[in-house]
């Protein structure tokens, strides 16, 4: 045993013995003194393990929490951020545009970012509006897009700058972050089900 489990049971073997010593003195039936001794070995047995796995415990409480309300998708772990597999089988970013909170799908197979056009006007981001369309061919089909400069993206530690996207009023309500941005870290993987990204030498 470690020196905290023994500090805790020499606690609780302390504790059970005030709790008998006051039950003798009252001099209750002996029926009521065993049920009033297992009452207390039972609520001191919970305080020992609970104490002792407190961190264990928060941890799984935490993991619970966060898939019953969907929070603590995405976590900073050292410098490294992790994003948890959605149930729509995706991996969502909450990240800032120019300060403005903006919720990403990261999409390997997207060659650059997008972000639709209310977001790109809500964020502040340099659209190019006088230069030549580019046209992106879509799920939905061919859309035609306007380039822009994201000047400040931050994605948990991770801030890329001056980075070029496309903006579309038909992408919807969809924003997408792409290669340009991921080919930017250090590495990134998937491991069992959680998406890791490692910034940049430099942003550690």
């Amino acid at each position: 045993m470690t020196e905290d489990q023994n500090i805790n049971l020499v606690f609780a073997i302390g504790a059970m013995v005030l709790v008998a010593s006051a039950l003798f003195s009252r001099r209750i039936g002996l029926g009521e003194i065993v049920r009033s001794v297992l009452s207390w070995i039972a609520i001191f047995a919970i305080f020992i393990v609970m104490f002792s796995y407190q961190h264990e415990i928060v941890g799984v409480w935490n993991k619970v929490t966060g898939e019953l309300t969907g929070a603590n998708d995405q976590q900073v772990v050292g410098g490294t951020l992790k994003i948890r597999q959605s149930p729509d089988g995706h991996y969502w970013a909450d990240a800032e545009v120019n300060g403005t909170p903006v919720r990403f799908l990261i999409d390997s197979g997207a060659t650059t970012t997008a972000i639709n056009l209310k977001t790109a006007q809500a964020a502040n981001v340099d659209i190019n509006e006088g230069g030549f369309p580019t046209y992106l061919n879509t799920a939905n089909g061919t859309v035609e897009a306007q380039r822009g400069t994201i000047q400040s993206l931050r994605v948990g530690p991770m801030m890329a700058l001056e980075l070029p996207v496309v903006v579309a009023e038909a992408f919807g309500d969809s924003n997408v972050l792409g290669m340009n941005f991921l080919s930017e870290m250090k590495s990134w993987r998937v491991e069992q089900g959680e998406m890791i990204l490692e910034p940049p030498v430099a942003n550690n």
